[in-house]
């Protein structure tokens, strides 16, 4: 294998080798797979076009030209001219994938399904790495620039995957790259032949004893890299690191020893949408419970109590050893009916995160491992390391049923808890405080304001439930929610609670699960689907009470039911009915489910379903200008393959004809014909040699018969003539000698070899070459121009000169 190749297969394994990196983000791995063959045939399409020879910039055409057609035939053959060229209908459903393909990134969590439009971004994003790595470290010999697109690779990866991309994915991806610096490094030494000796054949050096040998610069690089690559695998795993999210597939979360301490979350947006947008409803958990209606048993992971501006996240709280018995819900008074309810709950294998779901409020955990309470947010957190991953534990915790009576009539709540619950950033745009007062008007109660704002939201306020809304919970996001009146139950949940805040009402925000479907076994089934945000309102006497203000989620708490009806805005519609007398095994439907969701039963949310990539509404047609300009990029492209084949043939023929009245000149030009001819069919040209000489060497190597061998004798004697003749002599056919020539080379080639000369011929070269030429021909008349050659003479009349004393 020569030197290029080698390079050439290198750098299409380091290409591979980093992406390796984004298996985790999406599953099968069937797609790596195709790109790899993808990748292949890109790569040996490099390597012919390189030994043909041709230009740079036309190997990596002919490398763009070939995976464009691969691209369309694998991604848009029905649409695409005779199922490979494409045409305006292809390009179009290329932009559809590509659409298709951002959406779905946006949509899913990793590991995400592949679908095509992701399938599209992957493979294409891999194609068009490895052709970089493939111009910058094999056409142009620059290996090292070529880390650059490959660590863009690798940081893509590491970025989307949850907990960074591993250090075993990383030592893959870097052993890819110094794979490829040494497959260079050996190309480059091998073409100055073995200059790094060993021991033998000459003195050792001072000092050393016999035997010695000297360090190859090789060697040294290998040592080097096995450092650099050591020190790098080594610092990350010394540096402290954050876990996964709420949701995620990852829990490293980690926490002080010992009875003291503190925590902090990351924050659960993009994991709960990630969540709500999953294909398959995965099990998370199932539990078995004693209450006879789980309509309010939503098991809560955290609390969001800290509203910044930019976004709600949980307070910096101090953790404590979990207590046999966890102390009792602040604000909650004995008047109050409470049933306690024990729920024995079992999480999935693959579900690791460290938050522990618990209904609310719970007032006592049976569970092993290393877990911490937070007594504000009465949550449970893994220390050092301990997660969720298929658990088994109980709960025992309290069924508060307040009255709307009891709500109403609840006193102010303390100083200090109004003070931290009710703040508002500045940066709060003016809507939400104005919008909130407008919707609670004439409420004469603090419940009944929440009321309103649950029931404005849930029922008459023109909202709709879409969890492809972009996640967010800061200032702005929350005035575009009100404008827009469009989003899922983080913008709901989120816009309640700053909203209660500006009318002096205590509120935070949970996340967690709704109580999911019941089984025919009598266990409960709590899925991805459930994922669910709400907020939570504080009222003394009976303490952090749940609201519901997402439409088709969850089930409205029956204490948010007011004595007596409020009533409804003028011009909104009318109210529907949304208590059941029956209790509710799953989530309440919405009233009507949009074009892009389904209902999959009774009683069931509408479910929001992914768009197809291949439908779209017809379009009226291209204009005759798109046409136009599709035709001529197609026909440029075919040709660009062509152009040596059309090169040779217009140099062959202006040759042979000869110019008019210079015998010399015509005399060698056939003669330079002669040489590329041979030089087409593998024989090298040597200038060194003289025309006699050359003629013989072309006999031989080429293994011409009598004819074509005298044929190329009277060439080389006609060009010594012209050379050397003190009054040359005209000679006349020495183009048929040229064709005869070209004929018994023909003849004697492989059927291979004769292809090759045709449509790729060596000799093209020397286009390039001229190329070359002209390009430093123009730089140089650029630089000795008038207006540069005056702008240097000005610049060196301003320089100072020397001193005269």
């Amino acid at each position: 294998m020569s030197g290029r190749a080698r390079l050439a297969l290198c750098a299409a394994v380091a290409t591979l080798c980093a992406a390796g990196a984004l298996l985790p983000l999406v599953e099968p791995i069937s797609w790596l797979i195709q790109a790899a063959v993808l990748l292949a045939i890109v790569t040996g399409v490099g390597a012919a076009a390189r030994r043909a020879p041709l230009a740079g910039p036309l190997v990596i055409g002919a490398q763009v030209l070939v995976g464009g057609l691969l691209m369309t035939l694998l991604f848009t053959p029905g649409e695409a001219i005779l199922g490979l060229l494409p045409g305006p209908d292809a390009l179009a459903e290329f932009g559809r994938l590509v659409q298709a393909g951002v959406r779905d990134v946006g949509r899913y969590a990793s590991p995400a399904p592949v679908t095509p439009g992701i399938r599209l971004l992957l493979i294409a994003g891999v194609l068009l790495i490895g052709l970089t790595v493939d111009a910058l470290a094999v056409t142009y010999r620059s290996a090292a620039p070529a880390g650059l697109p490959l660590l863009a690779l690798y940081s893509v990866a590491a970025g989307l995957s949850q907990g960074g991309a591993g250090w075993l994915r990383f030592l893959i991806a870097a052993a890819g790259y110094l794979l490829l610096l040494l497959a260079e490094g050996r190309d480059r030494l091998s073409q100055w032949g073995r200059v790094f000796g060993g021991a033998g054949g000459g003195a050792d050096p001072p000092g050393r004893g016999p035997g010695f040998a000297a360090l190859a610069p090789v060697r040294t690089g290998r040592r080097i890299g096995a450092l650099v690559l050591g020190i790098a695998l080594v610092v990350p795993a010394l540096l402290p690191s954050l876990g996964g999210g709420l949701f995620g597939t990852s829990g490293s979360g980690s926490g002080p020893g010992g009875g003291g301490g503190t925590i902090s979350a990351v924050n659960p947006l993009v994991s709960l949408q990630d969540s709500l947008n999953q294909p398959e409803d995965k099990e998370v958990l199932n539990y078995r419970t004693t209450a006879a209606d789980t309509r309010d048993l939503y098991l809560r992971i955290v609390a969001l109590d800290q509203f910044d501006g930019t976004t709600w996240k949980p307070s910096e709280r101090t953790v404590t050893d979990v207590p046999e018995r966890l102390p009792g819900p602040p604000g909650l008074s004995s008047s109050v009916d409470l049933n306690r309810v024990n729920t024995s709950i079992s999480t999935a294998e693959w579900y690791a995160q460290n938050w522990l779901p618990l209904p609310y409020p719970a007032s006592k955990v049976d569970i092993s491992g290393r877990w911490r309470f937070e007594p504000q947010g009465r949550t449970l957190v893994g220390d050092r390391g301990q997660n969720t991953h298929g658990l088994q534990y109980q709960v025992e915790s309290l069924q508060v049923r307040p009255t709307s009576q009891q709500l109403a009539s609840a006193p102010a709540p303390p100083a200090d808890l109004l003070r931290e619950y009710t703040k508002v950033p500045r940066s709060l745009p003016q809507v939400v405080r104005s919008t909130a007062h407008q919707v609670t008007h004439g409420a004469p109660t603090t419940y009944a304001k929440a009321v309103k704002l649950q029931d404005w939201f849930a029922l008459n306020g023109g909202f709709s439930y879409n969890t492809d809304v972009r996640a967010g919970s800061g200032s702005e996001a929350i005035a575009r929610f009100l404008r827009q009146k469009e989003g899922f139950c983080v913008h709901f949940s989120f816009s309640m609670a700053a909203m209660a805040r500006t009318l002096g009402i205590p509120a935070r925000v949970a996340v967690g699960f709704t109580p999911g479907t019941k089984q025919p076994d009598g266990t409960t089934s709590v899925g991805l689907k459930d994922a669910h945000a709400w907020p939570e309102l504080y009222f003394q006497g009976i303490g952090w009470t749940r609201f519901e203000p997402t439409p088709s989620r969850g089930s409205i708490p029956d204490y948010a039911y007011p004595d007596t009806p409020d009533t409804p805005d003028p011009g909104s519609p009318a109210p529907e009915p949304s208590r059941s007398t029956a209790p509710s095994e799953g989530p309440s439907a919405a009233p009507s489910c949009g074009p892009d969701e389904r209902r999959p039963g009774s009683g069931t949310a509408c479910i929001s379903l992914p768009a197809e990539s291949g439908t779209s509404p017809p379009d009226s047609g291209s204009s005759p200008w798109t046409i136009a300009l599709m035709a001529l990029a197609a026909v440029l492209v075919l040709l660009l393959p062509a152009g040596p084949l059309l090169w040779r043939l217009r140099i062959r023929s202006g040759r042979l004809a000869g110019p008019d009245g210079d015998m010399a000149a015509g005399t060698l030009a056939v003669w330079r014909e002669l040489l590329d001819t041979a030089w087409d069919f593998g024989i090298l040209p040597d200038e060194s040699l003289t025309p006699r000489k050359a003629a013989e060497r072309i006999i031989r190597i080429g293994d011409l018969q009598p004819e074509p061998a005298a044929a190329a004798r009277r060439a080389a004697a006609a060009v010594e003539q012209v050379l050397y003749a003190p009054q040359p002599q005209p000679v006349s056919g020495l183009a048929l000698d040229v064709q005869q020539v070209r004929a018994g080379l023909r003849d004697g080639a492989s059927r291979g070899l004769r292809l090759r000369a045709q449509l790729a011929p060596r000799s093209a070269a020397r286009l390039r070459w001229a190329w070359s030429a002209r390009w430093s021909a123009l730089l140089l008349r650029c630089r000795n121009s008038r207006p540069v050659a005056a702008a240097r003479r000005a610049l060196a009349a301003l320089r100072p000169g020397p001193r005269r004393a």
